[in-house]
């Protein structure tokens, strides 16, 4: 009899129905222990050379750009995140950090970091904490960790603590998110796509527990406000699925899924590569579901890639929880392609979004556009560029991601880091802040 009640249990667990929502269980759990590093630099005893690119600061009317990481190949991955007075980026090559002029302070190559590639940067701003992932795929023992890693204070020249989460099944593609309780993240390969852990347990360097989910629930959020609760988003053709973490008495974490309605939306097909100039080898344009997802005033807010009229375009949105979109804007070309979008929406609700741009005549070169929240809904303003991309690239598989975030010291500056290619085609970035907060006294002064 034992036998038999212990195989019920094993099916019924990982899936609970608490009303008209749905409830899925940790399918398993895995202990991590802490690896700690005393400074940026400092990893296992051993002092690391110091990675230095970029800067060069300078103004585009009111928007300061800077150089971020000039030795890319072509797939550069960069990304950044903004608060305790400096701008944190990482590309595949490595860290570096700046202050918010521009000013170069300091960087380091990935090894410092347990090695890995494909970084995702948040910074959290109730926790004051930057983190971020390096997938390690190569590892000896095929164990493939996810190495994710937190600063201990906002300081991210200081200690940091690092946590190499084995997913031997994953693949190439994983997101990042956090809530002010819950670390999230969510990757193909394999059956359990989903883990979470406390970010509380992972700051103190404890030994974390990561409970890991059957399924994938797509691109995790990254919550601007005091909430506890981490959101899920997952777009398909056919369904727009919205999830969140939420507590058991025990403390252990289950999955709610809130919201699996039917996607209506005028354009969802995938965009093919969009050509560019000098050269037969497309350029990838980006994925169906969101790069980045933004938790922000009781709702979700993101961009992504979609066909529209034979062209990639982007499309974004301000969706609320129980799945019904508040706004919806398309961003397209009747001659270029848009390509690699990510979305930052400030605590009034402007928000920007940075991209790039490629055609026939033109190499990849960096953009942005933006909205006030008194805009009419949909509409963005006039596209912005922040320079000019001098070459072709070799393949097809470009960039991969860009990056778009609030400035977690002020809460109303949008800052965005984009791609270009440079004369040899291999991938440069830029780095824009989009001044929100002088924007709002102009503009209340007149």
């Amino acid at each position: 009899m034992k036998p038999i009640q212990y195989i019920l249990l094993f099916f019924i667990v990982p899936l609970v129905s608490q009303g008209a929502s749905k409830t899925i269980q940790p399918s398993r759990t895995l202990e991590v222990a802490c690896l700690e590093k005393l400074s940026l630099r400092e990893f296992n005893g051993k002092m690391f050379p110091q990675r230095k690119q970029g800067g060069n600061p300078r103004k585009k009317g009111k928007i300061l750009l800077f150089d971020g990481s000039m030795d890319g190949n072509r797939q550069v991955d960069p990304q950044i995140a903004v608060g305790g007075g400096v701008v944190f980026h990482a590309t595949n090559a490595g860290m570096i950090i700046y202050d918010k002029t521009g000013k170069y302070i300091d960087g380091v190559r990935s090894v410092a970091f347990n090695k890995g590639i494909d970084p995702k940067v948040l910074y959290s701003i109730q926790n004051k904490t930057f983190l971020f992932d390096i997938w390690q795929y190569w590892d000896k023992e095929k164990k493939k960790p996810v190495n994710l890693s937190l600063s201990k204070t906002q300081d991210p020249t200081k200690g940091w603590n690092i946590y190499p989460i084995s997913i031997p099944e994953g693949r190439d593609g994983g997101g990042l998110g956090c809530s002010s309780k819950w670390i999230g993240y969510t990757f193909p390969g394999g059956k359990d796509n989903t883990f979470v852990l406390r970010f509380a347990d992972a700051k103190k360097g404890k030994k974390i527990t990561v409970y890991f989910f059957h399924g994938h629930f797509g691109q995790p959020a990254l919550t601007q406000g005091r909430g506890e609760e981490l959101y899920f988003l997952k777009i398909t053709p056919r369904k727009i699925k919205i999830s969140r973490v939420r507590s058991n008495p025990d403390g252990t974490p289950y999955i709610e899924v809130l919201s699996e309605k039917e996607n209506t939306l005028k354009y969802r097909n995938p965009a093919r590569p969009a050509p560019q100039k000098g050269s037969d080898v497309p350029v990838a344009a980006g994925a169906r579901n969101p790069k980045n997802l933004i938790y922000q005033g009781g709702d979700l807010w993101f961009s992504h890639i979609v066909k529209c009229n034979g062209r990639s375009a982007i499309l974004w949105h301000q969706l609320g929880i129980d799945g019904h979109f508040k706004q919806t804007g398309i961003i397209s070309s009747p001659s270029s392609y848009y390509i690699q979008p990510t979305l930052a929406v400030n605590r009034q609700k402007d928000l920007i979004i940075g991209f790039q741009e490629t055609n026939e005549k033109m190499f990849v070169s960096p953009r942005f556009t933006f909205r006030l929240h008194t805009d009419p809904p949909g509409k963005t303003r006039k596209i912005i560029s922040l320079g000019e991309g001098e070459g072709a690239i070799e393949k097809t598989t470009w960039g991969d991601y860009s990056g778009s975030v609030i400035d977690g010291d002020n809460y109303l500056d949008l800052w965005t880091i984009q791609s270009r290619a440079n004369k040899k085609g291999r991938g440069e970035t830029v780095i824009a802040r989009i001044p929100f907060s002088k924007i709002k006294r102009v503009k209340e002064g007149k």
